[in-house]
């Protein structure tokens, strides 16, 4: 996995960001999902580095990257900090602007980067989510019964991280197996690589990252919808056909909500479209970010 890639580690205002980085050509920075890492681009990350300058990197508080301490606010784990922390590393890495592709929280990430960076983001794709705001302004009993780690993440500490952590490898596996299609996607590599980086450290972090979801990242948002801010960059929406969120939302309005220029689709698949269907989803990324 990430074969031709150099692997390190940046320090951005005292929190540590693992990161790979390959390839040549204009910059592309790849943000993961939960409950994984950067490795989660494995199988599609070596052919988008033949046409640009590739960066997988960790968010804080997931895989090798920092588990900052929190407050009662949940502000180091929003997604306005998360997004802050990616793009000092780009900066550090020389690059001032750069598309970005977010799975999951790194879409959600992403959404908050392009709204507060709005001059480093060209380009921004984001695969099968709806808008947060969206999804817990309008829940139902449809969705926090497919959604309902949403609402058990975000219960206060300890009890998720208690019981997450006595069983990793069946959260993990449960998980795969609730939100994704193909139970084959996930190689053996892959998934040992998510289950090392499931640690004590990690599951709390990654609790206060929902946390942070469902309080201090709607204030966020909800200024932005007050001030009528809208993301600047062309925006490409993917989901799986196969999941949740495709059935559940229309994504194209959803997204035009927050969004100048959208445009999506759906792609033959569960909730892991760079896994499950890499090379569809290679071709959606590729087609967009080539053409102007």
């Amino acid at each position: 996995m990430f074969t031709n890639f150099k692997k390190a580690k940046a320090e951005i205002e005292n929190i540590v960001i693992n990161y790979a980085v390959g390839g040549s050509g204009l910059p592309v920075l790849l943000l993961h999902g939960y409950p994984q890492t950067h490795i989660m681009w494995h199988k599609i990350a070596d052919q988008l580095a033949k046409k640009y300058t590739v960066v997988a990197s960790d968010l804080r508080g997931y895989g090798d990257s920092s588990t900052p301490p929190t407050d009662e606010n949940h502000e180091p784990y929003s997604k306005r900090a998360s997004g802050n922390d990616q793009v000092q590393l780009m900066r550090s890495l020389g690059f001032d602007q750069f598309y970005l592709v977010g799975h999951d929280r790194g879409g959600r990430v992403g959404h908050r980067m392009a709204l507060d960076h709005p001059d480093a983001i060209k380009k921004l794709v984001v695969l099968d989510i709806a808008p947060t705001f969206t999804m817990y302004t309008t829940t139902d009993m449809e969705f926090a019964k497919a959604y309902y780690h949403w609402f058990f993440l975000i219960q206060p500490f300890d009890i998720p991280e208690r019981m997450i952590g006595n069983d990793p490898i069946f959260f993990l596996e449960q998980k795969f197996g609730q939100w994704g299609r193909d139970s084959s996607a996930f190689t053996k590599e892959a998934f040992g690589e998510y289950l090392r980086c499931l640690t004590p450290e990690t599951i709390h972090a990654s609790c206060e990252d929902y946390r942070a979801s469902a309080s201090i990242d709607i204030e966020h948002d909800q200024i932005d919808i007050d001030q009528e801010n809208k993301i600047k960059c062309p925006l490409l929406c993917l989901w799986g056909e196969k999941g949740f969120v495709g059935k559940k939302y229309d994504m194209i309005a959803e997204w035009s909500k927050w969004a100048s220029t959208v445009d999506g689709f759906g792609i033959s698949c569960g909730h892991y479209l760079p896994e499950e269907a890499p090379e569809e989803t290679l071709d959606a990324i590729l087609h967009f970010l080539d053409h102007k």
